[in-house]
């Protein structure tokens, strides 16, 4: 039997079981941080220059870009100088195809277009290839390639006596051969020429004179639009297409329009001669076919350019007389028309024409 110790003795505590860690886990429960891993020296040296390295890839980039600007702006003044050089150059030589021929030839003349001053079918460029054609002692003949719906009936005419000269000066033959197209001014010069060639297709004729223009005088009154011109002299604005035109105005201009068109006429006929067959309808402003032409005697055959060069003149060799505007001369004429195209557009419409 056990005896109890009494209180305070040694050993007379009571003894209880150990409480539990309630804050305690198991090793394998606690969450382990991430393996850091090991830094090289090499790279803890280059990560803080960083900046640095993207700086100077700035500044290398906006280097080059600079470069390559100052090279552009290089290379578009260099452009400029070569065209300017092309330019001067080019004003002191024309287009113009003129030969120091060898043999036989056959000359061409080119008249295409509008036959009008300034134009490439103006008298001016027209005559000087046809005297450059003439004088060679290599051409055996000159023929007007043309094709042209017509123009002024001035510069037609001077092309058309300047023929009938240097015909009788050189004793040479001229023949005209048609493309598409020899009406009104364009046939004036080819009746000028000994035989006129066409093709079966071609338009020729229209052997007529036209001045056009509009008139707006309805149109203003009612809108209710006054027209203001002062001139000097009871006629000088009478072509104005805002003022009424009177009767006696009407009678002078149709006057002027039947004597140029009786110099046509006059023209048409010494050139064509007898071959010519008149009928009511000739000089009435019609056109015809190239292969009608021949039938009415205002053409003579059927023929291209070759054809003449090889059967009729004999020369086959084909060379091209005719003047053009070289390419600074182009510009300047576009410059001078964009300036003071309205005024002279104004004029030229009050003009009579051939066409």
């Amino acid at each position: 039997m056990t005896t109890p110790l009494p209180p305070g003795a040694p050993g007379s505590e009571p003894v209880h079981p150990a409480a539990p860690d309630l804050w305690a886990r198991p090793q394998s429960e606690h969450p382990q941080p991430p393996p850091v891993p090991p830094v090289s020296p090499s790279a803890s040296a280059k990560a803080p220059g960083w900046e640095r390295e993207v700086l100077e890839n700035l500044v290398m980039a906006g280097i080059r870009e600079q470069r390559a600007a100052r090279q552009w702006r290089l290379f578009g003044r260099l452009a400029w100088v070569a065209v300017l050089l092309l330019a001067i150059w080019l004003m002191f030589g024309r287009d113009a195809t003129t030969t120091a021929a060898s043999g036989p030839h056959t000359a061409v003349v080119d008249i295409k277009g509008e036959i009008a001053s300034g134009a490439d079918a103006s008298a001016e460029f027209v005559v000087a290839a046809m005297r450059s054609a003439f004088e060679d002692s290599g051409s055996r003949a000159v023929v007007l390639l043309i094709n042209s719906p017509g123009g002024s009936p001035v510069q037609a005419g001077i092309i058309y006596d300047e023929i009938v000269r240097l015909k009788a000066k050189h004793s040479k033959p001229v023949y005209a051969v048609v493309e598409e197209t020899c009406a009104s001014a364009a046939y004036y010069i080819a009746a000028a020429a000994d035989d006129i060639f066409v093709d079966k297709a071609s338009i020729v004729g229209s052997i007529g004179v036209l001045m056009d223009g509009f008139g707006f005088t309805g149109v203003m009154e009612k809108v209710g639009v006054e027209r203001r011109l002062l001139t000097a002299g009871a006629n000088k604005g009478f072509l104005d297409p805002f003022s009424p035109m009177s009767e006696s105005q009407r009678e002078h201009a149709l006057s002027m329009l039947d004597q140029i068109h009786q110099q046509f006429i006059t023209a048409v006929k010494t050139g064509r001669g007898e071959r010519l067959k008149v009928t009511p309808d000739t000089f009435s402003g019609l056109f015809w076919t190239g292969q009608q032409a021949v039938e009415m005697g205002l053409a003579d055959k059927l023929g291209t350019l070759d054809y003449v060069a090889r059967e009729v003149v004999k020369a086959e060799e084909v060379i091209d007389y005719t003047r053009r505007d070289n390419v600074a001369e182009r510009l300047a004429k576009r410059f001078g028309a964009a300036v003071g195209g309205g005024a002279m557009q104004t004029l030229r419409s009050s003009l009579p024409v051939l066409r």
